[in-house]
């Protein structure tokens, strides 16, 4: 391919290369393969997943007292950042070649931004091909110099010795020169969290809240989102044959609706089937990559259940290739806002209604489970609290995002859920996983109003309200108690989940109103 672009004196060979030249690079230079389906298989070698406790931003003037210090967004002084990327730049312009892919970030043209990816790795840019929104050929040739640069430096290792950096793994943002610097992993979802980072500042400074979160469309143009961290079901929840897809995981919502950010999807495939995803299992063929999975080298078939590289395995692709999707991808404001959590307790009911305080108060807490594989060193379910069920890409204080939350919740006249998609009958390890299929039609009642006609019972320990019936669905499920053998076992687990809610909400008692603080659960039960 023709060279296009001059970088630090030197000619990047393939800039914005087809699909199949990416292909081509892919197997003779990284000698990767392909599934029977067409899809590409990449590998990110050691790290599986994101390492958020490495990641850093860039202390400059305009934006230091916007931030949200602390051990989420991490210091990093200019110099140090500067040390950085010259190592990446370094690494880079001594590459036997470089790749460039340019997109967009936001399909509202009032808020995009143009971003690109310096790489080495044919993997990683057809991953960032996938994710980013793709210009047209006439952007291409207009495009100009990006809004945002990314150099993804991943195959070479930080250096701890510089101030700030304390592993060998780093990714560094800088508002200022408006660059992330990636080093020391290859795990391609590090590209695209950094641009989510990155918007995640830039919009709400324009009223725009930015959402760790899926989002779909109804027939009648009604849509939903889906808040919730990666393992939650949030991308397979909103992969729905009845309803088009608008975005699987990071939207803006502005004051003419929501927007996707992103051109593509990235779903966990481990366990996936024809019969459990159909929507997401055909969207993997020709143009897909593949991460970290194993497949038969005799027949190209994917064991998509096999675990031993990792339970995080992935795949991107654009988002056409679902059967039902909407483009452009932005839609109206939405009518329902569903929380998704991951109880491992097993205390949380599977679907309740939230008013609008308690919709903050979960909301800043973010109560879910991290999944096994996700992050690196999770080998199972831990309960955590991720503010704005995303904080390892916030970088605002929560009470920032929730303040834009409850504002348009009111506004819009939107009804919020929480629904649980983890343990009933027990904690995780004596009690089962809700299946899917009750998850589903939950979320189905939900989309057709039918849990608006339907009356509700009061968690005594958590406030929610709890539906008295779902259609299909086991009444016994519904209400956590009533799966549990041993009663007294149930209320001592959920007053031990009640308190680390209140524990963990000390943090925001300054910022809350007396209506928020009351929305909380109640620890002891009289």
């Amino acid at each position: 391919m023709k060279p296009t672009i001059n970088w630090h004196g030197r000619t990047i060979e393939y800039h914005n290369p087809a699909v199949g030249e990416l292909y081509r690079l892919a197997m003779h230079e990284e000698g990767n393969a392909i599934t029977r389906d067409g899809a590409l298989i990449a590998y990110s070698g050691e790290k599986t997943g994101r390492s958020p406790k490495d990641k850093r931003i860039v202390v400059t003037p305009d934006s230091e007292n916007d931030i949200w210090w602390g051990d989420i967004n991490i210091k990093l002084s200019k110099e140090s950042f500067q040390k950085n990327k010259k190592i990446a730049v370094d690494y880079l312009e001594n590459c036997d070649q470089l790749i460039a892919i340019d997109g967009f970030a936001g399909w509202d043209t009032n808020y995009q931004i143009k971003a690109r990816i310096i790489c080495t790795r044919a993997y990683h840019a057809l991953f960032m091909w996938n994710m980013l929104i793709r210009p047209t050929m006439a952007q291409l040739e207009h495009f100009g110099e990006p809004d945002w640069t990314v150099y993804n430096a991943g195959v070479t290792k930080a250096d701890p010795s510089v101030e700030g950096v304390e592993t060998e793994t780093s990714v560094a943002i800088n508002f200022e020169t408006r660059e992330v610097v990636i080093l020391g992993t290859e795990y391609a979802g590090e590209m695209k969290k950094g641009i989510f980072t990155v918007l995640n500042y830039l919009l709400p400074k324009q009223g725009v809240l930015a959402m760790h979160c899926s989002a779909n469309e109804g027939m009648l143009g009604d849509t939903a989102l889906f808040f919730g961290l990666s393992g939650t079901g949030k991308t397979t929840l909103s992969a729905d044959p009845n309803r088009n897809l608008i975005g699987d995981d990071e939207h803006g919502w502005s004051d003419e609706g929501i927007f996707n950010f992103e051109g593509g999807c990235y779903a966990k495939t481990i366990e996936i089937s024809e019969d459990t995803e159909p929507e997401i299992y055909h969207a993997i063929h020709f143009g897909s990559l593949l991460e970290n999975v194993v497949m038969e080298p005799d027949t190209g078939k994917v064991d998509y259940s096999d675990s031993s590289i990792t339970e995080n395995t992935r795949c991107s692709y654009p988002i056409d290739f679902m059967a039902h999707c909407k483009k452009p991808c932005i839609g109206g404001h939405p009518r329902h806002v569903i929380f998704l959590t991951c109880d491992a307790f097993g205390v949380l009911p599977p679907v309740a209604k939230l008013t609008t305080e308690q919709a903050m108060y979960h909301f800043i807490s973010g109560y879910t489970a991290k999944v096994a594989g996700t992050e690196q060193g999770v080998t199972e379910p831990k309960a955590t609290f991720s503010a704005c069920f995303g904080a390892a890409f916030m970088v605002w204080h929560p009470t920032v995002y929730a303040n834009l939350l409850a504002e348009k919740i009111k506004k819009h006249e939107a009804h919020v859920w929480l629904v649980n998609t983890g343990w009933i009958g027990g904690p995780y390890g004596i009690g089962r996983r809700i299946p899917l299929k009750f998850t589903r039609t939950i979320i189905d009642a939900i989309m057709e109003g039918l849990l608006e006609k339907t009356s509700y019972i009061t968690d005594r320990t958590f406030g929610i309200e709890i539906p008295s019936r779902v259609k299909d669905v086991p009444v016994e499920i519904l209400t956590p108690s009533h799966c549990w053998d041993d009663r007294e076992a149930y209320q001592q687990q959920a007053l031990k989940l009640a308190n680390m809610y209140v524990e963990n909400f000390k943090r925001y008692e300054s910022e809350a109103s007396p209506e928020l603080l009351a929305a909380a659960p109640r620890t002891s039960i009289a």
